[in-house]
């Protein structure tokens, strides 16, 4: 199997891009790999994966399997998957720390900001939903109610409990691969999104701490199990939720997205609740000024959103 290493480079760039968009409510990892070319070609390496395959990888390196291992490789996309990997990785490390930082110095406007995308997310797929049936109109307020619910009460209802955490991974690794949702967005609306922020802060801290010889690399261990319990529900979603997913826009597809969108708008209340929650802890009440950043913030990231969105329009046609 000849891999171009230039290639890699390329995707692993993309990967970037994807994890860049992923790291950010509103914002679809799915949108930016449909723009970049790739979107099929993932979907295709994602839904190749399979337990015989992996088998095959396993024991490739026994005598004789060596061929099988390689088949299996090549049907799996495996170089490719690594390399977007490795991208998305490396853009939640660093887009994280920045979002980490927004938050703490100026929540306001970064929940503003995300309010914007998550609006115009709702808004550029407002033509995919058709409520021509019942069963659609159902679906569509079933998602509007179910996410105006949670996103009014998900923290204090839930929790950061180990099963919590690896739920949400199981559930925002499916929004990941779809064009205008967002993991980030999940994670936001189940309350889970400020804590992940920080919880892979802490590991970023405690690794670099560990490394200067300023402070023991233990200290990595418990934000570490709480990161590695989201990627293993992660992993598992990847290959079994994603494809319910895959199964129902399949066969219900009007239905789907009906009641995906309905679930972004309903969502809307999450960064509103958020910014009354920092207004409160700062002991501050909206004024004129506060309400023009958080308005000004959501009209860029709003107008983001569209960009992209008219992006991914001139890709298709």
């Amino acid at each position: 199997m000849v891999v171009d290493p230039r290639e890699l480079v390329v995707v692993y760039l993309k990967g970037i891009a994807m994890g860049t968009a992923d790291a950010v409510p509103g914002v679809s990892g799915g949108t930016i790999a449909l723009i970049t070319g790739i979107y099929e070609r993932l979907i295709d390496a994602l839904t190749a994966i399979g337990p015989g395959r992996v088998k095959a990888v396993v024991v490739g390196v026994l005598p004789g399997r060596r061929a099988a291992a390689g088949r299996a490789v090549r049907a799996m996309d495996v170089p490719f998957l690594v390399a977007l990997g490795g991208g998305v990785v490396t853009a939640l490390v660093v887009v994280t720390a920045l979002i980490e930082h927004a938050l703490a110095v100026a929540p306001l406007p970064t929940f503003g900001f995300f309010f914007g995308l998550i609006a115009a997310s709702a808004y550029v797929l407002r033509e995919s939903v058709s409520l021509d049936t019942r069963g659609r109109v159902v679906a569509a307020v079933g998602g509007f109610l179910f996410a105006f619910v949670v996103s009014g009460s998900a923290t204090a209802a839930l929790g950061h409990s180990p099963v919590v955490v690896f739920g949400a991974g199981l559930v925002a690794v499916s929004a990941m691969i779809l064009p205008g949702v967002s993991g980030s967005f999940v994670l936001l609306l189940l309350g889970q999104y400020e804590y992940m922020i920080g919880v892979l802060g802490a590991v970023r801290g405690a690794l670099v701490d560990g490394v200067a010889g300023d402070r023991s690399l233990s200290a990595v261990v418990a934000p570490g199990t709480t990161a590695a319990t989201f990627v293993v529900g992660a992993v598992i979603g990847l290959f079994t939720l994603a494809h319910v997913v895959g199964w129902a826009l399949d066969n219900y597809r009007e239905a789907t997205l009906a009641f995906l969108v309905s679930l972004i708008v309903g969502a809307l209340r999450a960064p509103v609740v958020k910014m009354n929650e920092a207004l409160a802890e700062s002991g501050r009440v909206w004024t004129p000024e506060l309400l023009g950043a958080a308005f000004v913030a959501a009209l860029v990231g709003g107008v983001l959103v569209v960009v992209l969105e008219g992006s991914v329009d001139d890709v298709a046609y």
